[in-house]
């Protein structure tokens, strides 16, 4: 069982910055993919960025676009999400998750529990 805990939310000013991580338990981690997520209150779920595992092929929401940057280190079992140029509709629980399916790339099997961002204006 795979288990992966996000670090790094906080409160932080528009057009500020924040570095999210997720550590994965695992000791042979080695997912498809790791992806990041976020959901606001009062709206669904969306995705943010996923980046493949052993190319660190990278791919994004127009949202985020020139903003966010997702990164991982496959010697630790850690991915990152640096987030710049915040804004006050950034404001979500951003969650990490991995995917195992190389024929599903945009299904995750396995989810953290979550960490707050809020965007002040």
């Amino acid at each position: 069982q795979v288990q992966l805990v996000e670090s790094g939310g906080g409160l932080v000013q528009a057009g500020g910055s924040l570095r999210l991580s997720c550590a994965a338990s695992e000791r042979t981690f080695s997912p498809y993919a790791m992806g990041w997520f976020r959901q606001a209150p009062g709206k669904e779920r969306e995705f943010v960025a996923r980046c493949t595992w052993n190319y660190g092929i990278t791919y994004y929401a127009d949202s985020v676009k020139g903003r966010f940057t997702i990164s991982r280190d496959n010697a630790k079992n850690m991915v990152y999400l640096q987030m710049n140029s915040l804004k006050p509709e950034d404001t979500a629980v951003y969650y990490c998750a991995a995917g195992y399916n190389p024929g599903s790339p945009n299904q995750f099997d396995y989810w953290g529990q979550g960490t707050q961002v809020t965007v002040s204006s």
